[in-house]
Order: C-alpha cells, then sequence, then structure tokens
C-alpha cells in the first residue's frame, strides 16, 4: 500500500486515514465514516482542497492571493512579475499597516512605513477597492484614500474579507 497524505480539519481528535489497494482504489476515512476514491476523484479532491488554501481574488486594478502558507499577496491584476507585488506575513499583517495610516493617506505616507517604489501606489488602490478595507478614492492623482469612520470596527470584523 501506498500512503497518500491530505490534510483536512476534523472535528474529532482521529487523524484522517487514507490507504490505497492493490489496484489503485483509495479509501479515505474521516471522523469513522469512509468513502471510496477513485484516483481521478482523488484528485479532485486535491484540486479543492489547493484551491481552498490558496485564493486568489481579483479586482479592477489589484488582487490578491492567500497562500496556503498564511502569507498574503497584494500584486498588480494581470502582472506576474514580482516588482508588481508585496508580499506580507499575513492579511492581519496588512490590516495593521491599514489602521496605522492616517485618515487620508496617499502613496507617500504608505512609503514611510517602509514600502517603496509602485508598491506604494499598489497598495494605495488595493486598500480603495479591497472591500474588508473601508475606504475610498479622493483623488486619482495623487492619489488619495479617505477612511470611511466604520474602517476601524465594522471592516476589521469583516474577517479576512477573502
Amino acid at each position: 500500500m501506498n500512503p497518500l497524505l491530505i490534510a483536512f480539519f476534523s472535528s474529532s481528535d482521529d487523524a484522517p486515514a487514507v490507504s490505497v489497494d492493490d489496484d489503485g482504489t483509495l479509501f479515505l476515512t474521516i471522523d469513522g465514516t469512509s468513502r471510496k476514491l477513485s484516483r481521478r476523484d482523488a484528485r479532485a479532491l486535491q484540486e479543492a482542497i489547493d484551491d481552498a488554501l490558496t485564493e486568489r481574488r481579483e479586482f479592477v486594478y489589484t488582487a490578491c492571493t492567500h497562500r496556503e502558507d498564511g502569507s498574503y499577496v497584494v500584486s498588480r491584476r494581470g502582472s506576474s512579475s514580482t516588482g508588481n507585488a508585496k508580499v506580507f506575513e499575513s492579511f492581519e499583517a496588512v490590516r495593521r499597516l491599514f489602521d496605522r495610516l492616517p485618515e487620508r493617506f496617499d502613496a507617500q505616507a504608505v512609503g514611510r512605513t517602509g514600502i517603496t517604489g509602485s508598491r506604494r501606489h499598489l497598495l494605495v488602490r488595493h486598500f480603495a477597492e479591497h472591500p474588508a478595507f473601508s475606504c475610498r478614492l479622493t483623488c486619482r492623482s495623487p492619489l488619495t484614500v479617505e477612511k470611511r469612520l466604520e474602517s476601524t470596527t465594522d471592516a476589521s470584523s469583516a474577517g479576512d474579507g477573502v
């Protein structure tokens, strides 16, 4: 038998068990319930789990990705260059950055937090586009965002928003 590792969130202390019989059929047992899976179904399950752990969301100008390791990436929509992305330790780190910014801010204010170059403008746009950050774009030149009054209470209770 070949072991197959699939991680699940289980309501019991019993770890999920996976076994493979000689003809390649997989048997998955979670919380005492067993299911027979073909290799095709197992691949589909694995892809669904991967998609759930790594989620990407696109807006008009920006995109965000929750990675499997917990990190959060803000990038320019449609760009694959690392120069067009900023990686944060977690979504909570982005939330803390937003909370530290003044009620009205631009790329220069974001730059005072240590973020450099075009990533400053990227984050200003992302804050304006992402529904978890209660703010709106008030000026395009210079790119400026103004927080709404409920930004630190209602929006923070919205979770990670993705």
